[in-house]
Order: structure tokens, then C-alpha cells, then sequence
């Protein structure tokens, strides 16, 4: 079967120098202010999120429909930019990721409604949880390569696997969608460790703006993962 689919009250930029340790290690969170602050964020939305899909699959709540889901997103996406700045940024994260989370709920209804579909949701979200905890200790190493030249690289396979993704909802066509889950797994990998590295060493400097580039990520990954799981290994029972 395949369906597509705390924290300091003041958020404003903290600069600070991310040098990273001689040893190699990873810092710890505790270690960069920035950090610490995107991860406590970051947790909070994701079960905020989670909750949302988990209540919506639960009351058999409609999805929002394509054009609406990127409405909501790029629309809340925005006003998170804007406010992000001020305390009222805090309160848009949350619009945001529970927008998303609500969107999440149809998708998590039609899985768990397979045989198998309790178990597939589980390790959708192991695998995404293992993946980025290895990909953001890797990024913070001093093991790990400068990964700022892969940004656009990143940036222009979102935008390939956006369009791609659109016409294979609009279309209907379920090979492309195959294919397209396969490119948002290597991305969205791509992205934690890029975004994870970009907080340490200074290119990021606000945390809400930082959290939501890695909660998207961590939605996406999760959805793709899913998606795979669900082609391959659904059992409708």
C-alpha cells in the first residue's frame, strides 16, 4: 500500500563563536547556547505535532488536500520568519508544526488501518529518530567535513523533489511518488547534517529558525521513510 503524502523568551540572534573541540568530539548541546535552545524547542514541537496527528487520525479528521497543505505551510513558514524575532515567533512554530501535524493525520489513519501498520509507524520512526541522532553527532564533530558547500546543492534537489512530488499527486502516478520518497530520505539526511553544522558554527544564530529547519526535515524524513515502508512491506491484511 502507498499513501503520500524551555526555551529563553527572548529568541532574538546570539552570535557566538562555535569553535569546535581539538579532541574531535562532538560538543554537547549544553556547550552551545544556540543548540541547546534549538533541541529543547524542537522536542517540544515534535511531540506538540505528534500529539495533533495522533488525534486527528483518531476522530477520522479529512486531510487539508494538497493545495491548502502547501498554502498552510509556505503561509505559517512565513509568518515564523517574520515574528521570529519576537515572542510571538514561539506561537508561530507551534501554528506551524501542528499545521503539519494535522496534515500528518490522514496518512497515520490509512497506515494504521493495515495489518502490519502499527508496526510500520514504529519503525518509520525509529529509523528517523536513529538517523538523526547519528547525522547531528556526525555534524558536530570535528571529524566531519565542511559541509557548507553542499547547500545549494541541497536547496536545488528540494525544489526538484517539490515539483516532482506535486505532479506525482497531481498525475497520479505512483512510480514517480516511489522515486520522489527515495530523493526526500537522502535529502532530508543531507539536510539534518547541514543545518546541525550550520548551528554550531555560527551560520544560524536564531533558534526558532533553526528549529524549523530541522523539524522539517525530521517531517519529511519520517514521511518518505513511510512511504517506502508502506510500498514495500504494507499488508492490508
Amino acid at each position: 500500500m502507498s499513501v503520500r503524502h524551555p526555551l529563553d523568551v527572548d529568541p532574538r540572534p546570539r552570535v557566538r563563536e562555535a569553535a569546535l573541540p581539538a579532541s574531535g568530539a562532538a560538543p554537547v548541546a549544553a556547550d552551545h547556547p544556540v543548540l541547546r535552545d534549538t533541541y529543547r524547542l524542537l522536542s517540544m514541537t515534535l511531540l506538540f505535532s505528534g500529539a495533533v496527528a495522533v488525534g486527528t487520525a483518531a476522530l477520522g479528521l479529512p486531510g487539508p488536500g494538497l493545495w491548502l497543505t502547501l498554502g498552510g505551510f509556505f503561509g505559517l513558514l512565513a509568518l515564523t520568519s517574520w515574528l521570529r524575532n519576537s515572542i510571538w515567533g514561539l506561537a508561530a512554530v507551534f501554528a506551524l508544526t501542528g499545521f503539519m501535524g494535522y496534515t500528518l493525520g490522514p496518512v497515520l489513519a490509512a497506515y494504521l488501518a493495515l495489518a502490519n501498520g502499527p508496526a510500520l509507524v514504529a519503525t518509520a520512526a525509529g529509523a528517523t529518530g536513529a538517523a538523526f541522532f547519528g547525522l547531528s553527532f556526525y555534524a558536530r564533530s570535528a571529524a566531519a567535513p565542511d559541509l557548507s558547500r553542499f547547500g545549494p546543492f541541497l536547496l536545488v534537489g528540494v525544489i526538484v523533489a517539490l515539483v516532482l512530488g506535486i505532479a506525482a499527486v497531481v498525475f497520479s502516478l505512483s512510480a514517480l511518488a516511489l522515486a520522489v520518497s527515495g530523493l526526500v530520505v537522502l535529502l532530508m539526511c543531507g539536510l539534518i547534517a547541514f543545518e546541525t553544522q550550520n548551528i554550531v558554527r555560527g551560520g544560524e544564530t536564531n533558534y526558532i529558525m533553526a528549529t524549523v529547519s530541522l523539524f522539517v526535515s525530521v517531517f519529511n524524513l519520517f514521511t518518505a521513510l513511510l512511504h517506502l515502508l508502506g510500498f514495500f512491506g504494507g499488508d492490508e491484511g
